[in-house]
């Protein structure tokens, strides 16, 4: 598949809105490794394979074990993850896969176990960012360099 557009130069005010949420997540109290493992984890879920590449290459570069990155997408059966990122990626997986529902209170209860006030806010808007990202480039067909 083609690309269809290059959005960066489509619309720069557009792009410059997105650039401005990515910084401000450079300000969120999520740990790096964390933020690494949710944007690669929306990414999947999203089937971006442009986001899904570049996050698990980035993650990989800053030390993440190879192994907790192929096991991401069965998190739940595996034995790799903390307690807190289990928390964060079932949230992660809630939010990025909305119910007409939402979250349940069982998994907000979780996460409030491993994350205070402050850090859910964090940690849902990074999800909310890594999603628009991954919007963006489904939408306009952008693949990972071969």
């Amino acid at each position: 598949m083609a690309q269809r557009l290059d959005y960066y130069t489509a619309s720069p005010a557009a792009l410059k809105a997105l650039m401005v949420l990515e910084a401000a997540n450079f300000d969120l109290c999520i740990d790096k490794p964390l933020m690494a493992l949710i944007k690669l984890r929306v990414s999947q879920l999203n089937d971006c394979a442009f986001c899904a590449d570049m996050h698990a290459t980035e993650a990989r570069l800053n030390g993440e074990d190879p192994r907790r990155l192929h096991g991401l997408v069965v998190w739940r059966a595996s034995n790799l993850f903390t307690p807190r990122e289990r928390a964060a990626l079932a949230w992660c997986d809630a939010v990025t896969l909305l119910s007409p529902q939402g979250p349940s209170a069982e998994l907000h209860e979780t996460l409030c176990t491993h994350f205070n006030a402050r850090e859910r806010v964090d940690l849902t808007v990074a999800i909310a960012t890594i999603n628009g990202w991954n919007r963006m480039a489904i939408g306009f067909r952008k693949a990972p360099a071969v």
